[in-house]
C-alpha cells in the first residue's frame, strides 16, 4: 500500500496526541497520559510503515534529504518513548510530535531528491545507522536544553507560574541532559570511527564540508562533557555548547544535503 494513504492518518494522529498532551499539560499532569501514549504508539507505527515503504522499495533504498529527515524523527520518537521508562521527557512530546507530522507529509508527497541506491555494504548501512541514532539523541538533547534554558530563565527572574510547574526539577532537568549527551556522543564517536572505516574518501569533495562540522560538532560536544565533569559547567554553559553543537551537526548533515540535492540538482 502506498505511503501516502498513511502518511495523512500519522499526521494528524500525531497532532491529535500533541493536543493531548498539551491538554494534560493544563491539568498540571506530571506523567504521559494513557491517551497521549496509545496515539502516539499507533502514529509511530504509521511512521514506520510511511518510512519503510518510501525509502525501500523493490531492493533499492533512497536516501533523499525529505525521506532522512522523516527516518530520523522516527527515530527521536522511538528514542524518547523509549526513554520515558527512566526519566519524565514526555514535555518534548510538544515539539517532537507537531515537526513529525510535517515530515511525514513532506517524505511522502515531495519528490525524491536522491538517486535510487541498490545493495550496500553492511559496514556502510552501520555508518548510517549509527549516525541516524546519533542525530536522534542529540536532537532529543538539544530539544531538552532549549526547555532548560526556559526553567532556568523563568526561575532566574521568579517566574513561578506556566511551564515552570510541569518541568521537573531544574537539577534532574540538568541531568537528563547530560545523560542524552554522552549517549548522543558515544553514538557519534561511533558513526565517525565508522565513517573513516568504510567510506573510501571521508574528505572527497561532496563530503568534505560534512565530515569538517560534523567533527566540529563533536569536538563541542566533548568539550562540554569535560567541562561539566572536570569544571562543573551548568544550566546556561551547557545550553549554549549543546545548541551550538547541535546546530553544526544539522548543518553538516541537513546542510550538505540540502545543497547537493536540491540547490545544486540539474533540472
Amino acid at each position: 500500500m502506498p505511503p501516502s494513504l498513511f502518511a495523512p492518518l500519522c499526521a494528524l494522529l500525531y497532532l491529535v496526541a500533541t493536543g493531548l498532551q498539551l491538554l494534560h499539560i493544563s491539568q498540571r499532569g506530571q506523567k504521559l497520559g494513557r491517551g497521549v501514549l496509545g496515539t502516539g504508539l499507533v502514529a509511530l507505527l504509521l511512521h514506520s510503515i510511511v518510512a519503510w515503504e518510501s525509502m525501500w522499495q523493490g531492493g533499492t533504498v533512497s536516501f533523499g534529504f525529505f525521506k532522512v529527515s522523516a527516518l530520523i524523527f522516527l527515530v527521536v520518537n522511538v528514542a524518547c518513548i523509549a526513554s520515558l521508562a527512566r526519566r519524565p521527557l514526555q514535555n518534548l512530546i510538544v515539539i517532537l510530535f507537531p515537526l513529525s507530522a510535517l515530515s511525514v507529509l513532506v517524505s511522502s508527497f515531495a519528490p525524491d531528491t536522491a538517486g535510487i541506491q541498490g545493495d550496500m555494504p553492511v559496514g556502510m548501512l552501520f555508518h548510517i545507522g549509527a549516525s541516524i541514532v546519533s542525530y536522534a539523541v542529540l536532537t532529543l538533547a538539544a530539544a531538552q536544553s532549549a526547555l532548560l534554558a526556559i526553567q532556568n530563565y523563568q526561575l532566574r527572574h521568579r517566574h513561578t507560574r506556566g511551564i515552570v510547574q510541569i518541568l521537573p526539577p531544574l537539577q534532574l532537568m540538568e541531568t537528563m541532559l547530560f545523560e542524552l549527551l554522552w549517549v548522543g556522543v558515544a553514538l557519534l564517536t561511533l558513526a565517525i570511527v565508522t565513517g573513516f572505516i568504510f567510506i573510501e574518501d571521508i574528505f572527497a569533495q561532496h563530503l568534505v564540508h560534512k565530515t569538517v562540522l560534523t567533527i566540529l560538532a563533536w569536538l563541542m560536544f566533548s568539550v562540554l562533557l569535560w567541562g561539566h565533569y572536570r569544571l562543573g559547567w551548568r544550566a546556561n554553559t551547557a545550553v549554549r555548547f549543546t545548541l551550538a553543537g547541535f546546530a553544526l551537526l544539522m548543518l553538516a548533515f541537513f546542510g550538505s544535503k540540502l545543497v547537493l540535492e536540491l540547490v545544486l540538482q540539474k533540472p
